[in-house]
């Protein structure tokens, strides 16, 4: 795959036995099929920011895309699911997204209210020191759930696509040709991860709940824990693009460090054949983004 000069903003996601590309316009996501097969499945952007200006806006623009992350995240791990598993093994619609609402269920009590209800039982008289302690078990209760599925067989294989589409997005930001070859060579730590996006996610959360009177009463400031989650989304955003754009000063290197530290844990080393998945995900959405022929059949 030959690069021209104006090199495209994309981003990716593992999936099982897979890798979901997108780019401005277009997604795409390839799978490792069971008899060793590639299928990829591939389609435009339904963009809001296209029919409101409003979500072309600062911080609206980071709400919008964390439901569209979602959104289009739920689309890709459904069709991996079902390409990567035997016909008999396949999860039905319901099953999966009853899975993933029951796992955000969780993600929110786990990672938002179980933290400020213990950080409640100390009875902290400064409300500084109150939120520092709910931001620093919250983080706590991440690492240790991060680091706990990284042992999981499945989750380990994950782990390596996303060091294969990290290795896949630096070969094209890097090269002037893109190849599974090129892209051995590239580390699996990239500083626009959405890991890092969650690591800056939670420092923010920590100065938006600070907002909170500290007479609130206890339900309040708990229920303020899911209700600020878009607009924390929506800061993070902004940071996260200002690093992009600033990505060789010495500070925002410094910033982002934390986040390269923990894709130690969230990214693997891939085989080529994980890396050639990655590789087929990319190569769709630059083809749409290119106007191929095939582009309309997407």
């Amino acid at each position: 795959m030959s690069c021209n000069n104006k090199k495209l903003n994309v981003g990716g996601q593992a999936v099982i036995e897979g890798v979901m590309m997108r780019s401005p316009r277009f997604w795409a996501v390839a799978v490792r099929k069971p008899d060793g097969g590639i299928e990829v499945k591939k389609d435009r952007l339904k963009l809001l920011s296209e029919r409101s200006k409003i979500f072309s806006l600062p911080i609206f623009r980071g709400v919008l895309m964390l439901v569209s992350a979602l959104v289009l995240g739920i689309k890709a791990l459904n069709f991996s699911a079902n390409v990567a598993y035997d016909e008999e093994e396949n999860m039905s619609d319901f099953a999966i997204y009853s899975t993933i609402t029951f796992a955000f269920t969780i993600a929110i009590g786990l990672f938002f209210l179980l933290p400020i209800y213990i950080t409640k039982l100390f009875n902290f008289e400064s409300y500084f020191l109150f939120n520092i302690v709910d931001g620093a078990i919250r983080i706590l209760f991440f690492l240790l759930y991060v680091y706990g599925i990284s042992f999981m067989k499945d989750i380990k294989r994950i782990f390596q696509y996303h060091g294969a589409e990290h290795k896949i997005i630096f070969s094209y930001e890097e090269d002037d040709v893109v190849s599974v070859d090129n892209a051995v060579k590239f580390t699996t730590l990239h500083p626009r991860c959405g890991t890092s996006f969650l690591i800056i996610v939670f420092l923010v959360s920590i100065l938006i709940f600070s907002l909170v009177p500290k007479s609130s009463p206890f339900y309040i400031k708990a229920l303020s824990r899911v209700v600020f989650v878009p607009i924390i989304a929506g800061v993070s955003y902004e940071i996260l693009k200002l690093s992009a754009k600033f990505k060789d000063n010495f500070l925002v290197k410094f910033f982002i460090l934390p986040g390269l530290w923990l894709q130690k844990i969230t990214t693997q080393q891939p085989d080529r054949d994980q890396i050639e998945v990655a590789y087929a995900a990319l190569d769709a959405v630059l083809e749409l983004e290119k106007g191929e022929p095939d582009a309309s059949k997407a």
